[in-house]
């Protein structure tokens, strides 16, 4: 399950913490002088528009992603912290093969209300941003539930440095 060195995929529901809580692990192995890079994997395949049978761009991503962990890696990171969304366990074999190196996944959870007042937070004033967010915050709950994908499971209900010290610790990186 856990890999002394490789990757941490953090997943989970949109408005669950992916991206706070891949910075704050990332700020844990700096503390540890474990050299790493957290990557975002959102930016990675942000670009429009997408392809009809792709949506997310997932395939652009995970092009994009064997190119910038390769850059990181051959520049000395140790350890790799993504934070994105991997729906099924065919897509977390992609995963792995764009990285070449062992991969972990976390899933992220945190009750649907917890999740609706970060989203209503987030999306403040933007009422058809939010209504989307929220239908695929559930969308995703129930994809997770059916796919496990995941390694473990971290409860993201509660502070930021609690969830990521929970998260390096089940990774086996504390």
């Amino acid at each position: 399950m856990a890999h002394e060195d490789g990757a941490l995929l953090i997943t989970g529901p949109v408005g669950v913490g992916k991206t706070t809580v891949a910075e704050a692990v990332g700020d844990l192995l700096a503390e540890a002088r474990v050299p790493h890079a957290v990557i975002d994997l959102d930016w990675l395949r942000w670009s429009w528009p997408s392809p009809s049978d792709d949506p997310f761009n997932l395939g652009l991503e995970l092009r994009n992603l064997g190119s910038v962990a390769r850059n990181y890696l051959d520049a000395g990171a140790r350890r790799l912290v993504l934070a994105g969304v991997v729906e099924s366990r065919a897509d977390r074999q992609r995963y792995v093969e764009a990285l070449g190196v062992g991969l972990t996944v976390c899933r992220l959870s945190a009750d649907l209300a917890v999740i609706r007042d970060r989203l209503v937070q987030r999306h403040d004033g933007d009422a058809e941003g939010l209504r989307w967010h929220l239908e695929r915050s559930r969308e995703l709950d129930r994809i997770f539930d059916r796919a496990q994908v995941e390694d473990f499971v971290v409860a993201a209900d509660r502070a930021v440095a609690e969830v990521a010290e929970a998260v390096a610790r089940a990774a086996g990186w504390r």
